[in-house]
């Protein structure tokens, strides 16, 4: 074990387990959905693979995770029952977070990759149009290489995060900062308030504008009351 604190309390041995660098979002990750390296990875873009593989050999060896080899032949990660129960505890410190970390300071840690991914797991396609929905948001603020993301929804096959344009006929731009479109998915921001302020730009079909704010699908934290400003 790790550098171990030398003390029987259980607090002290599941901090041993779960406590270094990465590990609780790695455990974040697994209980969103992610199963395979490259997903992982995705939601954790600023994490070394080096230092992934290491953290999914110790949640491995811990007991928390198993690996196996998946459809398509490539290793998989699921929870074992002991990852499952860490779901409370994973999402009580999201909450906290939510509720008692300033939201200043939240913005301040701006990553585009990221909030598309976020993005792209949580939005509720029932209020879009049954046919492929391509939506694309451009966030001005940046170097334009890093302007330009895409989510297409496709009812049989759900949502696919795009880094790149996936060359379908856009049905909605979202021009706006990273900053705002990270406040609204946090849901410290709603699409009616910015886009009232001019701080975002919605064009495209009229249905899907509309509903923003209910396909969206928020951060599972946006709920939380805020006692931080």
């Amino acid at each position: 074990m790790r550098g171990g604190y030398s003390q029987f309390c259980p607090v002290s041995m599941a901090t041993e387990v779960l406590c270094s660098r990465w590990t609780p979002l790695v455990v974040r990750e697994l209980l969103c959905g992610s199963t395979r390296f490259n997903d992982l990875r995705r939601g954790l873009p600023r994490m070394s693979p080096t230092l992934l593989s290491k953290r999914l050999d110790e949640l491995e060896d811990a007991g928390v995770i198993v690996a196996a080899k998946g459809p398509s032949g490539s290793r998989e990660y699921s929870l074992t029952q002991a990852g499952e129960e860490l779901r409370p505890i994973i999402m009580g410190i999201g909450s906290w977070g939510q509720r008692w970390v300033e939201s200043e300071l939240s913005l301040s840690n701006l990553d585009p990759e990221l909030l598309i991914w976020d993005m792209h797991r949580g939005l509720n396609i029932d209020p879009l149009p049954d046919h492929r929905t391509c939506l694309q948001f451009v966030f001005k603020n940046l170097p334009e290489e890093r302007q330009n993301y895409w989510l297409v929804v496709d009812p049989q096959s759900g949502v696919e995060a795009c880094y790149k344009d996936p060359g379908y006929e856009i049905d909605l731009f979202a021009e706006c900062s990273l900053r705002t479109m990270t406040a609204i998915w946090m849901g410290l921001e709603t699409v009616q308030k910015a886009e009232s302020d001019g701080r975002i730009v919605l064009t495209g079909k009229r249905e899907i504008v509309l509903r923003m704010q209910e396909w969206l699908g928020l951060s599972p934290f946006a709920t939380v009351e805020r006692m931080a400003g």
